[in-house]
């Protein structure tokens, strides 16, 4: 009878890594079938309804909707949520969870007014035709905010297969509604923003809906200084994050023609496809490290994610780097191929680095290691500057992003595994 352990005792560490592959795998699923509806919104590019100007101006438009910290808000709710479960605490959550929503609706009134006070300047500083798609964009940003709250939730619930669905239904809706609006009604960029949209109002409809078990819950008082706590670097570090990934396009529409921003925003969707499939080794990855150390317990996950995210980003990037330039011409103008297809290869492979410390990013701060941010926030702010002092041309920008994503993957490994061996050299050990 005492052998019975022994024997047994592997088949728990089976089942989670089973477990982990499995919810990775439909979350890939559902990141492509996703991704590939939302780029599908790009081939609308090749109507007679879209310039090249409309589509850069829908370009800054969705950019700004990708500048809103939807990636540090899904995982401070990932995290929180992951926490209160594993602690047994899910009626303090209830309240925090209402408490933001309350808060980010307020948000979404003060950019309004900001927008009501200041629209011939931003139409004009954007180059946009129309205030519709002003407006439009402004209802993006709040889906935008609110819907990372409640997939955060999902994630930490591990209810991967309810986050799944939801970002299914945001590509699909997102792709029919513009698809009709621009080709049948021949909306331009603004019918591209509708679809856009309606398909972060279905996502977050969704994420709202299987998730009302918590926020409906009787609320408790929770310590808001503890939560801040947890919260600020949180929302820093992956906010940081977030930036290096986004603001290219930001300043490349500030320094650039419309047409070369609609030629680099081409490429960059294609790039930035990459991202679909490694995310969601992360995904799973970052609650279930959250949990294992509000219970004390050990998680090897880190290792198989490094190696899957390796192979795909690398594999990916070797896949555009060779077959981008046809794959462009499938999708866009004659027009843009030339263009996009010499800045592909060097936005596919500035892709790579940051995918890997995108992983070493989610455990750091699923462990609450939170030293790395001040770094994070100073890389943040550099590349900001270099963005400023070195765009001579797109290849020029792409370099410079492929720089800093080297350093933020060295910054990343260093706090990973540095840190740890020199505190063990100073202890002794």
């Amino acid at each position: 009878m005492s052998a019975q352990p022994t024997e047994t005792a592997p088949a728990p560490a089976t089942s989670h890594h089973a477990a982990f592959f499995r919810q990775s795998g439909w979350l890939m699923i559902a990141n492509v079938g996703s991704g590939v509806m939302m780029y599908a919104v790009h081939f609308l590019a090749k109507s007679k309804n879209i310039s090249a100007a409309e589509y850069g101006a829908f370009g800054v438009m969705l950019s700004v909707a990708m500048c809103v910290p939807n990636l540090p808000l899904q995982m401070v709710f990932a995290q929180q949520t992951a926490r209160a479960l594993a602690t047994r605490r899910e009626h303090e959550l209830a309240g925090m969870i209402r408490l933001a929503w309350l808060g980010t609706f307020g948000l979404g009134l003060l950019l309004a007014a900001g927008v009501w006070l200041w629209q011939a300047d931003i139409l004009a500083g954007w180059k946009l035709a129309s205030p519709a798609g002003l407006w439009i964009t402004v209802l993006v940003v709040l889906f935008s905010l609110w819907m990372p709250m409640f997939w955060g939730v999902l994630q930490g619930q591990q209810d991967f297969f309810s986050l799944g669905w939801s970002n299914l239904f945001n590509g699909a809706v997102r792709i029919s509604v513009a698809a009709g609006l621009v080709l049948l009604a021949g909306c331009g960029a603004t019918g591209m923003m509708v679809g856009v949209c309606l398909g972060l109002a279905a996502g977050t409809g969704i994420g709202i809906w299987q998730t009302r078990s918590l926020w409906r819950a009787p609320a408790q008082p929770f310590n808001r200084r503890e939560l801040l706590a947890q919260i600020v670097p949180l929302m820093l570090g992956f906010g940081a994050v977030q930036f290096l990934f986004t603001a290219d396009t930001m300043f490349v529409k500030a320094y650039f023609s419309s047409d070369e921003t609609g030629f680099y925003f081409s490429a960059g969707t294609m790039s930035r496809a990459l991202m679909w499939l490694v995310v969601p080794l992360a995904t799973v990855m970052f609650p279930k490290i959250v949990h294992s150390v509000a219970r004390s317990e050990k998680s090897n996950l880190l290792g198989i994610v490094l190696l899957g995210t390796a192979i795909l980003s690398a594999g990916g990037a070797l896949v555009l780097t060779v077959l981008g330039p046809l794959i462009l011409r499938l999708v866009y103008t004659v027009d843009y191929v030339q263009v996009a297809a010499s800045v592909l290869p060097w936005y596919a492979w500035a892709m790579v680095p940051l995918s890997l410390a995108f992983a070493l990013v989610n455990n750091l701060l699923a462990r609450s290691q939170f030293r790395i941010v001040p770094v994070l926030l100073v890389l943040a702010v550099a590349y900001a500057f270099a963005l400023t002092q070195f765009h001579g041309s797109l290849v020029t920008v792409l370099k410079t992003l492929g720089i800093f994503n080297l350093l933020l993957l060295g910054v990343c490994a260093w706090f990973t595994w540095g840190v740890k061996e020199k505190a063990m050299i100073e202890n002794g050990g």
